[in-house]
């Protein structure tokens, strides 16, 4: 099972069509990306398949776990390490039944009861979001901020991944709220380096994280 959440990035093919997927993974990861996720709505079955088994060779050199959104049967076919199921995909002991007890698995959730409910069936950890607000993913979902975060830090012994509108600016405050992880997308896809993101981004977050380990 994945254990480190710190950085973690939400790899969506769509947002980064016409770009270097994997290129900006491979930098990310140097960058200190600890997790990958890999996204991809519009894609197909097959060519889904094919990514996710190219970027999983990649991550798999580097040992960075790669988790699939939603699709079990593309995580099982590119040999990923688990997946993240969003509130009305697959109930969570049924994907624990087909991927088994090692597999990594992840829940999107916007409330403390929502959390409560993902440890209860078996989950690895929570996606917590929207932290803040943000338009890489439309939503009518509550924006939380750092007390809703602190909330479901509260509500649960799962590790807690912030994820929404999160840049090096604000990350520290999700580290003050109790999250294990921020997650994000932009902030590393859609920055002129992704490397150099993947440094601030982890900085700020582990700074605050390094204090209150003392």
């Amino acid at each position: 099972m994945a254990s480190d959440y710190s950085l973690y990035l939400v790899a969506d093919a769509d947002y980064a069509a016409g770009g270097d997927l994997a290129g900006l993974i491979e930098a990310a990861v140097d960058g200190g990306v600890s997790i990958v996720q890999l996204r991809a709505k519009s894609l197909g079955g097959g060519a889904f398949v094919e990514l996710g088994s190219a970027i999983a060779a990649l991550l798999a050199a580097r040992g960075v776990p790669l988790l699939v959104n939603d699709r079990l049967d593309v995580a099982q076919a590119c040999g990923a390490a688990g997946v993240h199921l969003g509130q009305e995909d697959m109930p969570v002991p049924l994907a624990r039944r087909i991927l088994g007890p090692g597999a990594t698995i992840g829940v999107s959730v916007n409330t403390a009861e929502e959390a409560r409910r993902a440890e209860r069936e078996g989950a690895d950890y929570v996606g917590a979001g929207p932290a803040f607000s943000t338009t890489t993913k439309e939503t009518p979902l509550a924006v939380l901020g750092p007390e809703g975060i602190r909330r479901i830090v509260q509500a649960t012994r799962l590790p807690v991944v912030a994820i929404g509108g999160i840049g090096a600016g604000n990350a520290a405050e999700l580290g003050r709220a109790g999250a294990e992880g921020i997650a994000v997308v932009s902030a590393i896809l859609g920055a002129p380096d992704a490397k150099l993101a993947a440094e601030e981004l982890k900085k700020a977050f582990m700074r605050y994280q390094k204090r209150r380990a003392l």
